[in-house]
């Protein structure tokens, strides 16, 4: 080789021409419509997915709310109990004789109200007052 070709192999100038390319309408259309289909099963999946992660959730909300009413209803009975305690004659006797010095009444001086079926219409309450000679059980 001569310095002749190699000069003008590098000095030969190549005029690339850019390339045009023209849109493809029907190669358009069949992008957006494999674009759309893509995105509606994506979304498809997407709100299968939502669904099945809210029923999850309700679930677990469900089980907190089952576990806070067993915890309620314990504390309901414990402050029943708490309540007929408190509620008992013995109790109430107890704390009336020795704490505010108060006396068991004599029998003698008991009156008892009984109540007696109204025979008329209307609906009032008759009571009478009998003396006895005890508190009736």
């Amino acid at each position: 080789m001569s310095q002749m070709d190699i000069e003008y192999a590098i000095k030969k100038d190549v005029r690339n021409n850019p390339i045009v390319r023209e849109a493809d309408r029907r190669q358009g259309h069949e992008f957006l419509r494999t674009a759309g289909m893509w995105a509606l099963i994506l979304l498809m999946g997407l709100f299968a997915a939502w669904q099945h992660f809210e029923v999850i959730r309700h679930g677990y909300e469900i089980e907190k709310v089952l576990k806070e009413k067993a915890e309620e209803e314990a504390i309901n009975r414990r402050l029943r109990l708490q309540i007929e305690t408190l509620r008992s004659p013995e109790r109430i006797e107890r704390i009336a004789t020795r704490d505010l010095r108060m006396i068991v009444p004599p029998t003698s001086s008991t009156l008892v109200i009984e109540r007696v079926a109204p025979a008329s219409a209307d609906k009032a309450i008759v009571a009478s007052a009998a003396l006895s000679s005890g508190p009736r059980r």
